[in-house]
């Protein structure tokens, strides 16, 4: 598939080295997930082989998670052909990674709503990129680390099941942390062109599983106490 990790972090590529000189990367510098992967290896259900098919997977997402939350210009993705490109979440109608860009970036994708207003406990549509991380990555202080439980189909065309987990450690909208275990299940279809770019993703997942766990707490005066530019922590996901 083209994606394998290399120096700087064991499960993404295009973090650092020779082709990352110029990387425009949003908070200043290459994200760290020193702490995330410790969760990871600590909570993960399933240990790959190196080199099988889902250890591929799994990097080859992980590479790509890194990418679209961390770089500034499209032009320095190198998981995915940026002119191909599609993203879509449970069944809507895909769209470009400009018309992702127009949504807020971040986690406002992953969030779409058909939802009225009044009833969304959080609104992608009033968040920006930098304001959707914070709010997620204050309330997992030591991430959202991701796994992939099973790979059905290989390249071109993937369809995996994975698993996102943490823990609420830090107050999100207003409720306060309950320390607790929050994880969800979902399924996935990437599909990559002759040159083992992406050019096509689908989410499949239920948003509210994920809002239920933060919604728990008490509720609390919001205060994060954290900035998107000083907090390495921050600019780490799955």
């Amino acid at each position: 598939m083209g994606v394998s990790a290399t120096q700087g972090d064991k499960y993404r590529s295009y973090l650092s080295g020779e082709g990352e000189e110029n990387t425009e990367w949003r908070y200043g510098a290459p994200p760290n997930y020193d702490v995330v992967n410790k969760l990871f290896e600590e909570g993960r259900t399933k240990i790959w082989s190196p080199g099988s098919l889902e250890e591929q997977v799994q990097n080859m997402v992980k590479s790509w998670e890194m990418e679209m939350f961390n770089k500034v210009n499209m032009d320095d993705y190198k998981s995915v052909d940026p002119n191909k490109y599609t993203f879509s979440l449970n069944g809507r109608k895909p769209i470009t990674l400009e018309e992702k860009r127009k949504l807020g970036g971040g986690y406002n994708p992953l969030m779409q709503t058909s939802l009225p207003e009044k009833f969304r406990a959080y609104n992608p549509d009033g968040e920006t990129a930098i304001s959707s991380h914070l709010a997620f990555t204050t309330a997992f202080p030591r991430g959202f680390a991701l796994e992939i439980v099973q790979v059905y189909t290989g390249p071109p065309v993937i369809v995996y099941k994975f698993r996102h987990w943490g823990y609420m450690e830090g107050p999100f909208k207003g409720q306060a942390p309950t320390g607790e275990l929050i994880e969800i299940f979902g399924m996935a279809i990437f599909e990559l062109d002759e040159h083992s770019k992406i050019v096509k993703v689908e989410f499949f997942y239920d948003r509210g599983e994920l809002l239920g766990g933060l919604l728990k707490g008490a509720a609390s005066d919001g205060s994060t106490g954290a900035t998107p530019s000083n907090c390495p922590v921050l600019r780490s996901t799955g």
